[in-house]
């Protein structure tokens, strides 16, 4: 038997004690209003005759009554008068071919407020026996400053399952009113779940003004998920079915090639960027940062997307070269691999770190700079295919030796194990099975030799013991992600497709779907930020940046495969906000007064176009952590995968993934995401030549809603085939 609370243990008898205000049948669901004095609630009922009882309204220290009620067949308005203040609750049903609820509660206080308590929104009402005999499995929950949703299955008695989503946008103002946060606002225990409005110690909620106190979607199902697959496969439909019917902000254009040209000259110039070492340049991790060594990954994590870069712009960087100078210098003898650190520097490490000791490694940064080694290689540097595959039967060997299931941090000549789990019980860094896959499927496209294909294979096949619970670091398991793909399409076995789909639910799960207009929150647009951790307490560039990267790449590679159409959704629209979003780690781009003053590692300069490491939505300052200079491939990786050249005159900007080609005097564009979404297409006038341009997609001739002299703009659907003709 659970332990409950006052406010829910009496909730089934007021409920069944009161008479029903309205009742509305949606499909095969039905919905009832209750007032039962201190609550308005909406019970829904599934067709297995289960309960499900939403508190749209809490009259606090009150009772309601009901002043008017409204219904018109779409809408359903009822207002509720109590002592303390006036409440307005709106309820309907967007979509009719999904039973999806939602209601909207509005408050106005009479007096300034203090509110110390509110209860969670959710409860299941058995048909016998109480609420405290019920279970459930919760499948998901929001975690700090993710979206407010949860998602799980009532196993007693088996009813069903329910995804319940806060539109925390919604919220802004009462933060902001009342200096509170909306993060961990959604979750409990059960059988009491759902929403808590966040209490206020600081600051009363104002009088006389209206504020939104919640702002719920709830999706109901008569199914019962129990297996990893179906979870995963629920969860996505289910986010893609709140999406559609969410209002999204509005997406900002940013000029990407006028930041890469500023990156390009701040990173050459700015002596906080670099450390010298025989005659060899290195960039620092981060900006100021003189005594921690050069990491191979440092160097790497902007050399792979400059060299994208260069090639898109056909101009050769002298960044590359010194970049690219000194990568030699990583390669260890003692251990037949590139090392983390840089050897000759070694003796610099200080131990203030677990991570700063020689020959200890984090697991999945012995391949991330692997990885980047191979994607140079296979654009045809031999100097990078040489350490590659130097290094790579160490990686393996390592690989055999953990039996494709690695620690956090191990000795890279012993292979002793240093730190064994994230936390007790956690595991140790669960995605790498993923990105070791994903590394050993680009060194298989290098040499076409198997033994790399099988390599890949046996290390994602240890994903599947790992259920919901694949994310370790949020651009690892979009490594993954793609890996799995990649090998569901070499091998057909729906294995990989499965895990596929579980490294994307880890990803979505993992993401801020709603905008923060509260606190330094309001400064930038945050909606669709992922976080690089599971437990991470803010946003990051790099992680970021490789997550847009490869879910970019991604959605091109699923042309042709039988798809789940939510992924394809959820993907674009994504890579739309990160392509608007992720510019805003520019401290260029914030007012001074949100970034910290305080830094952990090296120093701020905010005048530089070198990002920052973290951003904090809400009431914290960001850069906190300090101004990551291994982040700035950010604008080098955006350009080539949203810009396309049109002979020396014209350039176009795509806002979704894609697949381009140029014919003659025809550009063809190919969009995998969802027909029903929208991106934007610029068309920019670079030269002398008139923009006399023909757009169509799908053989549809498209006018711009904006046309000028230097540029036309067209609106375009998510999926198609688009032309550009001159």
């Amino acid at each position: 038997m659970h332990t409950v609370t006052p406010w829910s243990t009496t909730a089934q008898a007021d409920i069944e004690n009161s008479e029903i205000l309205l009742e509305r049948k949606v499909l095969d669901y039905t919905y009832q209003f209750y007032n039962t004095g201190d609550s308005l609630w909406i019970v829904a009922i599934t067709p297995k005759n289960g309960k499900m009882a939403f508190r749209a309204a809490f009259a606090i220290n009150s009772c309601f009554e009901v002043s008017n009620l409204f219904d018109d067949g779409d809408s359903i308005v009822i207002t509720l008068s109590s002592r303390l203040g006036n409440y307005e609750v709106r309820a309907g049903f967007p979509d009719r071919q999904t039973p999806i609820l939602h209601y909207t509660t509005f408050f106005t206080a009479n007096i300034p407020l203090l509110i110390p308590f509110w209860p969670r929104d959710i409860i299941p009402i058995p048909q016998n026996g109480i609420i405290e005999n019920t279970a459930g499995k919760i499948h998901m929950q929001q975690y700090g400053s993710r979206s407010g949703l949860i998602f799980a299955s009532i196993t007693k008695p088996q009813t069903g399952s329910f995804f319940y989503f806060q539109n925390l946008t919604s919220l802004s103002e009462y933060c902001q009113a009342t200096q509170t946060e909306s993060q961990n606002t959604v979750g409990g225990n059960w059988p009491e779940l759902g929403f808590q409005l966040p209490t206020t110690d600081k600051l009363p909620l104002p009088s006389g003004i209206p504020f939104t106190i919640s702002d719920a979607y709830v999706i109901l199902d008569a199914e019962i998920f129990e297996q990893t697959a179906e979870i995963c496969e629920n969860f996505l439909n289910n986010l893609v079915k709140i999406y559609k019917v969410l209002k999204q902000p509005r997406v900002e254009y940013n000029n990407w090639p006028d930041i890469a040209r500023k990156a390009i000259t701040d990173l050459t110039r700015s002596k906080g960027a670099w450390t010298q070492k025989d005659g060899n340049p290195y960039l620092n991790a981060y900006l100021c940062d003189f005594e921690t060594p050069a990491e191979s990954m440092v160097q790497l994590a902007v050399l792979a997307p400059l060299k994208e870069y260069e090639k898109w712009s056909g101009e050769k960087l002298s960044l590359c070269e010194d970049l690219a100078k000194g990568l030699s210098a990583f390669y260890d003898p003692k251990i037949n691999c590139i090392n983390r650190w840089l050897p000759a520097l070694s003796d610099k490490l200080d131990g203030s770190e677990e991570q700063k000791k020689e020959m200890v490694m984090d697991s999945w940064y012995l391949h991330h700079p692997l990885m980047n080694l191979a994607r140079i290689a296979l654009h045809g540097d031999k100097t990078a295919e040489t350490l590659l595959l130097d290094s790579i039967d160490y990686a393996i060997k390592v690989a055999h030796h953990f039996k494709y299931s690695w620690p956090v941090f191990y000795n890279m000549e012993t292979l002793e194990i240093i730190k064994a789990e994230t936390a007790p019980g956690a595991g140790g860094e669960n995605d790498v099975p993923g990105s070791y896959a994903h590394l050993m499927l680009l060194v298989y496209k290098l040499t076409k030799e198997k033994r790399y294909l099988a390599e890949a294979e046996k290390a994602a096949k240890r994903l599947q013991y790992l259920g919901l619970n694949i994310l370790y670091q949020a651009n690892n398991t979009a490594f993954s992600a793609g890996a799995l793909l990649e090998l569901y399409k070499i091998t057909n076995k729906k294995l990989y497709l499965e895990l596929s789909y579980a490294c994307l639910a880890g990803l979505f799960k993992n993401v801020q779907l709603y905008d923060c207009r509260y606190g330094y929150g309001k400064n930038y647009t945050n909606f669709f930020s992922i976080f690089p951790l599971n437990d991470a307490p803010y946003t990051a560039a790099y992680e970021e940046v490789e997550v847009y990267a490869a879910l970019s790449e991604y959605l091109v590679e699923t042309k042709d495969v039988p798809f789940l159409p939510s992924v394809k959704t959820l993907i674009g629209e994504f890579v739309k906000y990160a392509v608007s979003r992720i510019a805003y780690y520019y401290p260029t781009m914030l007012p001074k007064e949100m970034l910290s003053q305080e830094v952990k590692t090296g120093e701020i300069q905010a005048d530089l176009w070198v990002p920052l490491e973290d951003l904090y939505n809400g009431w914290q300052k960001s850069g906190q952590v300090g101004q990551e200079v291994y982040g700035s491939g950010m604008a080098f990786g955006v350009i080539p995968r949203q810009y396309i050249k049109i002979e020396e005159d014209f350039l176009v900007f795509i806002d979704y993934p894609n697949r381009n080609s140029k014919r003659g005097k025809t550009l063809t564009i190919d969009l995998q995401g969802d027909r029903e979404m929208s991106c934007s297409l610029k068309i920019m006038k670079l030269g002398n030549r008139d923009l006399n341009m023909k757009v169509f997609q799908d053989k549809e001739a498209l006018d711009p809603f904006d046309k000028s002299s230097k540029i036309n703009q067209y609106k375009l659907s998510g999926k198609g085939l688009v032309k550009i003709q001159w």
